[in-house]
């Protein structure tokens, strides 16, 4: 057996004398736990292959450092008081390419293990501190896991979950069951997303069990719950008042803006309220994130450029139509089926306007329409949805004239949870631009391509110039000028035959000379199908796009030694 064998040794060192036993891609599936608590050790599995191990990361993030354990996949991560909050991306990469891009969450709380055997009621896990922050995983099919509460009458509870916004295969759902195991709450998708918030009154002081489970995402034709290493979840528990909108439901970039709130379980808006200065919303956001007294989870907010005005009914009818002006937004509720609001707006003829429902995205169950009528109630354009849940009209004013700007529901329901924010700007020349790939390969002496594809509105028709910032040596792209109009460029990735190897990052500038601008090309994680993890991709992440893509300079194989 030995002696049949003899050649292996002698193959493993032909193919490594010629360069070409090299080590594999690594796959990165999964983060588990996919949170870890600022000021803390932990030891965290990357869920994938990797060989050889240990593998390097893309990890840098300021205050976090890492190191292998001699487990396959098995890291130590610590993670520095001063680190920053919030999810960061991580990716593994060797001398032969980088893996897909996966999430790690830095947080301010503790983070409570789930520990199994927890799928039956009885041997649910206690969890004893509230606010608190479970991660766990549905590792298997079939798997439950619950998680017993003490709760007391008048207390909300909210519970939400993080599974598919990690790109984790799941459709998850909670659900709350009584002491007699009878189900008293369930949610199966925030409408954001397919992760599931559940807000609960309690009515009975007692022990409730909140359990966790799944189906598979994307959806097949087996109705059994579903699991598997890839199925990692952060699992929010809290009794404290959560702050579920703003009200108004945006702020203002150009004027201060006071703001009082509503949490989940209240049935009206708090009567108190913060005033939010216009000079602590950032330049160029689009969202600023708002903390409110006694409630730990800040608001994310949308940022207009005008008056942040709120509904005043009755507003039905066109003689009793609010006026507003442009720019500005208004925050309403169709609180009744049937409802209809309307509001009055004066334009000048071929005035071009942007004008935008926002509900669905901010968390509110209305599917919304919106039409603009003129003085004599016909109809004059209409808008159910752009591509998402929310209407967005782009109209140009056909006459100077007065007109009403409609919001309705489609589907004829009315309640106070059936909100919506309408803006009307007058929209600027805007761009972007995006990349297809977030990674590239390239050979010694080889040339490579990628396209970087221009977004351009409302008559942002100027020259653009594609260049590439941080290249290794040996490696060369020409910047490449994009004329007018334009709506791509493509970039020739260039090495010398005497390239080093490299794998790192690089950053992809697009820029205009006027007006004066620098923009860096992006890789959306949420309509790259496969890249982000499963066939039919993800709608909602906790990142969602990435402006830094890799490079992989491979090594050159070594040409074969001369017979003698």
């Amino acid at each position: 057996m030995s002696r049949s064998r003899s050649w292996v040794p002698w193959l493993v060192a032909f193919l490594m004398a010629f360069g070409r036993l090299r080590a594999a891609v690594p796959v990165l599936d999964q983060v588990f736990p996919a949170a870890i608590q600022i000021g803390t050790t932990q030891l965290v599995t990357l869920v994938g292959k990797f060989d050889p191990w240990p593998t390097r990361l893309d990890l840098d993030i300021p205050g976090v450092s890492w190191e292998p354990t001699t487990n396959n996949g098995v890291i130590r991560v610590r993670v520095a008081p001063e680190a920053p909050v919030g999810p960061r991306v991580i990716r593994a990469f060797s001398p032969e390419g980088v893996s897909e891009l996966r999430f790690i969450i830095l947080s301010q709380r503790p983070q409570q293990a789930e520990v199994e055997p927890n799928d039956a009621v009885s041997a649910a896990q206690a969890l004893t501190r509230h606010p608190t922050e479970v991660t766990g995983r549905l590792e298997k099919n079939g798997d439950v896991d619950s998680y017993a509460v003490n709760l007391r009458a008048g207390q909300t509870l909210v519970a939400w979950l993080e599974a598919y916004t990690l790109q984790s295969p799941l459709d998850p759902v909670l659900r709350l069951l009584d002491s007699r195991g009878v189900q008293v709450a369930w949610n199966h998708d925030e409408v954001r997303s397919l992760d599931p918030l559940l807000a609960w009154r309690v009515e009975t002081s007692g022990t409730y069990v909140l359990q966790v489970f799944g189906f598979a995402y994307p959806a097949d034709s087996d109705l059994r719950f579903s699991g598997s290493p890839k199925g990692g979840y952060r699992l929010h528990v809290t009794t404290d008042p959560v702050a579920r909108h703003a009200w108004p439901l945006g702020v203002s970039r150009t004027m201060d803006t006071r703001v009082s709130w509503g949490d989940w379980g209240a049935s009206s808006v708090s009567s108190e309220a913060i005033e939010v200065p216009a000079s602590v919303v950032a330049p160029g956001v689009v969202s600023h994130s708002l903390r409110i007294p006694g409630r730990a989870v800040p608001l994310e907010l949308p940022v207009g450029e005008g008056k942040e005005w709120v509904e005043i009914e009755p507003n039905d009818l066109a003689a009793t139509a609010q006026a507003l002006g442009v720019p500005s937004a208004v925050s309403g509720d169709l609180d009744r089926p049937g409802d209809e609001d309307r509001y009055r707006l004066s334009c000048q003829k071929g005035e071009l306007l942007r004008l935008e429902v926002q509900a669905a995205s901010l968390g509110f169950p209305l599917d919304a329409w919106l039409r603009i009528e003129d003085a004599s109630g016909k109809e004059l354009v209409r808008n159910d949805d752009a591509g998402g849940a929310d209407p967005v009209l782009d109209w140009t004013s056909p006459e100077t004239a007065e007109y009403r700007v409609v919001v309705g529901n489609l589907l004829q329901r009315g309640g106070q949870d059936q909100r919506y924010r309408l803006s009307l700007q007058r929209p600027k020349p805007v761009w972007s631009a995006s990349m297809a790939e977030s990674a590239w390969s390239l050979e010694p002496g080889k040339t490579n391509e990628s396209k970087v594809t221009l977004t351009r509105r409302y008559g942002a028709d100027m020259k653009l110039t594609v260049s590439v910032r941080g290249l290794p040596a040996g490696v060369r792209v020409d910047p490449v000028e994009v004329a007018e109009k334009a709506d791509a460029a493509t970039l020739r990735w260039i090495a010398a035959t005497n390239a080093a190897p490299f794998s790192g990052p690089v950053s992809i500038d697009v820029s205009s000379s006027s007006p004066a601008a620098v923009q860096e090309a992006r890789f959306s994680l949420i309509s790259a199908g496969e890249n982000n993890g499963v066939p039919q991709g993800f709608r909602r992440l906790v990142v969602e796009s990435i402006s830094r893509p890799w490079l992989t300079v491979l090594r050159t194989p070594s040409a074969p030694a001369e017979k003698k």
